[in-house]
């Protein structure tokens, strides 16, 4: 039995149901990871901008200690050796210390013996390797012999925290000052211990971050860890990223990087890092590697409360988006059924029965029958257009026909001359020999006119297959010129027509195949003089060095450039016709156009070669019996010395275009 269909109705509900829901889902996942990547974006901006007023206030504390040692060690009291006046100005500084003062130690520069102190434990181990103990040099100096990591109480204190709250991170400075006698000699040598704070906030909302400080050896000074501080980076998880980050900060970048196994549970962290310059001594700095660091889990902890946000977003918008499919599914679905019923109703009864009235509760359904009329014309519409394509073809096959029918009567006709004159010699149908040499003449020169013919077929056969080569070699364009009117001047002479030469000059070298640019100038010379029955015909050679076009717009030429202008006072052309000499198998129609010989692919050969040589073709006629004026222009090469240059590469370079010249 076969399986019955789905109604309208359902089939309308389960597609949009089945469309609308993989939209909401896929949504709420692209809106998720929008969410988190912005998320974690701005913990990286803050982390980075953390760490980088972490450093700053570490700079800032170790120059602040700096001054307040320099000061001190430049105190009359302790210059003066007095005891009693050493331990009042030590104890006043304890007081009004900018940070808060471990102990202090006082030791005698020459053997290095205790004089005063308050520390448990001596604070320089080699009290006597000091640069002032090398190098006395009767000034104050500062040295930062150590910058410690947190007491061992307070340590045990911030790692009970667990991560959660605000609290200072403490840091011990341990410092010393030489102090000098009035008269400049070295006496006492003092070292402190001094404790300051930096801020640390791992709550999930905060972004401060615990502090991690590397020394510019790589051993670690503070770490979340208190069990892998002092260690080197290199003994540490993940040493490629610290190292990462240390040679990041080396050259003065700032930036956040993801680190992993941080802490033994292999969570993954957001480091951001910035360098501090630390003095070491007063003529030296360091660059100490300071890291903000939380984990990834508290920076995207938003991240949860907007899963929830969306979760229950999306479950409303399942409900709503079933109701809606519910009461779209009957909106579109009843005008359909009444449809079917009446077409029902049609099927029943007779043809008298009236048309169904017009729904207006769904406009669309009004609207269908201007749309199919505006298709209709659109149709319509393509149907001229394929009518008027067959007319291009159908045209662009005559244009075809009649090329090759005027190029058989090119052909015929010399040849008929050829074989006539051949017989008339060869039958000894001459009078003398004079006779024969002017038959075996006529027979040349048709051969020659047929060569020509056949030449230029050719040539546009090549320029359409993309095969054509051009041996490319820098040429003197004056002397080129000079040889193709020579070459025509008989010519010229025996039609009676003038020729205005262009004036000799320095050589104008360009660069391009020497027999194709002969080639194209003999065209349009022979042009010149088959048009032309009176008048004169003018040769200019012009350097042009502004920023132009060719004739056809199709690219934009670069100066500077020199050109070449044939200008005759023959029939001319008008000017809607000009374009049309250089397409292939287009012939310009007039009730003069047969009465010259040629196949009119003369100037179609002519723009294809300047192309090819980067060069353009143009033609002007004012009208007809105005004359005519082709142009040609090519690239100036800059001077003799680029010349030289570009023959040392060899004696001609050889181009050959392939499929993708333009025919």
């Amino acid at each position: 039995m076969a399986k019955r269909p789905l109604s309208f109705r359902r089939l309308l509900i389960l597609r949009i149901l089945l469309l609308s829901t993989p939209v909401l889902l896929l949504g709420q996942a692209i809106t998720l990871r929008k969410a988190r990547s912005s998320l974690l974006e701005t913990a990286r901006q803050n982390l980075t901008s953390s760490a980088i007023n972490k450093a700053t206030g570490l700079e800032d504390s170790v120059r602040a200690v700096e001054s307040e040692l320099l000061l001190l060690a430049d105190s009359q009291a302790l210059k003066s050796g007095d005891a009693d006046d050493v331990a009042v100005t030590l104890s006043r500084y304890t007081n009004v210390a900018s940070h808060t003062v471990g102990c202090l130690e006082l030791t005698e520069a020459e053997t290095g013996a205790v004089i005063s102190t308050t520390c448990n434990a001596p604070l320089l181990p080699t009290p006597l390797q000091l640069p002032w103990q090398q190098e006395p040099t009767g000034n104050s100096d500062f040295y930062l012999v150590d910058l410690d990591s947190p007491r061992q109480a307070n340590a045990d204190a911030i790692s009970a925290d667990n991560g959660q709250g605000m609290h200072p991170s403490l840091l011990d400075l341990i410092v010393a000052t030489p102090i000098y006698t009035p008269e400049g000699q070295l006496r006492y040598t003092l070292s402190a211990q001094l404790g300051f704070t930096q801020l640390e906030d791992t709550n999930p909302r905060s972004l401060v971050g615990k502090t991690v400080i590397i020394d510019p050896n790589g051993i670690v000074v503070t770490h979340p860890n208190p069990k892998l501080v002092g260690l080197s980076v290199d003994d540490l998880h993940g040493t490629d990223r610290f190292v990462s980050i240390i040679s990041s900060i080396r050259v003065g970048n700032a930036d956040t990087l993801h680190l992993f196994s941080l802490l033994e549970n292999g969570d993954e962290w957001l480091a951001g890092y910035s360098g501090a310059q630390l003095p070491v001594s007063s003529e030296l700095t360091e660059t100490w590697n300071v890291l903000a660091v939380t984990p990834l889990n508290q920076a995207l902890h938003a991240l949860g409360e907007i899963r929830m946000i969306l979760f229950l977003l999306t479950l409303g918008l399942l409900g709503a988006n079933a109701l809606l499919a519910l009461y779209v599914a009957r909106s579109l679905s009843l005008p359909v059924e009444r449809l079917i019923r009446y077409t029902q109703q049609v099927q029943d009864l007779s043809s008298e029965v009236k048309a169904a009235p017009p729904n207006r509760s769904i406009w669309e359904l009004d609207y269908l029958g201007k749309v199919l009329e505006r298709m209709l014309r659109r149709l319509e519409g393509g149907a001229q257009e394929l009518r008027q394509a067959w007319e291009n073809a159908q045209m662009a096959n005559q244009l075809k026909n009649e090329f090759l029918a005027n190029t058989s009567h090119e052909l015929r006709t010399p040849l008929n001359a050829i074989i006539g004159c051949i017989r008339l010699v060869r039958d000894d149908c001459c009078d003398d020999r004079e006779e024969e040499l002017e038959f075996l003449e006529r027979a040349d020169n048709a051969a020659i006119h047929l060569l020509k013919i056949i030449n230029d077929i050719l040539d546009i056969a090549k320029i359409e297959s993309g095969t054509v080569s051009l041996d490319l070699d820098t040429l003197d364009l004056g002397v080129i010129v000079q040889d193709v009117l020579d070459m025509q001047a008989l010519q010229i002479q025996q039609k009676g027509l003038t020729l205005h030469r262009p004036p000799k000059s320095e050589p104008i070298w360009v660069k391009g195949d020497g027999d194709k640019l002969k080639q194209v100038l003999l065209n349009i010379v022979y042009n010149a003089i088959k048009f032309t029955h009176s008048g004169s015909i003018t040769a200019k050679i012009d350097v042009v060095s502004e920023v132009g076009a060719d004739d056809d717009d199709s690219h934009t030429v670069a100066a500077p450039r020199v050109s070449v202008t044939i200008e005759d006072t023959g029939i001319g052309i008008e000017p809607k016709d000009q374009q049309k000499l250089f397409h292939p198998f287009v012939m310009v129609d007039g009730t003069h156009t047969r009465s010259y010989e040629g196949t009119g692919l003369g100037l179609a050969i002519s723009k294809n070669f300047m192309k090819l040589m980067g060069g353009s073709i143009s033609l002007y006629s004012a009208g007809v019996n105005q004359g005519t004026a082709v142009t040609l222009s090519l690239p100036l090469l800059a001077n003799h010395g680029e010349m030289e240059l570009n023959t040392t590469a060899g004696p001609t370079e050889q181009v050959l275009v392939g499929q993708q010249a333009e025919g």
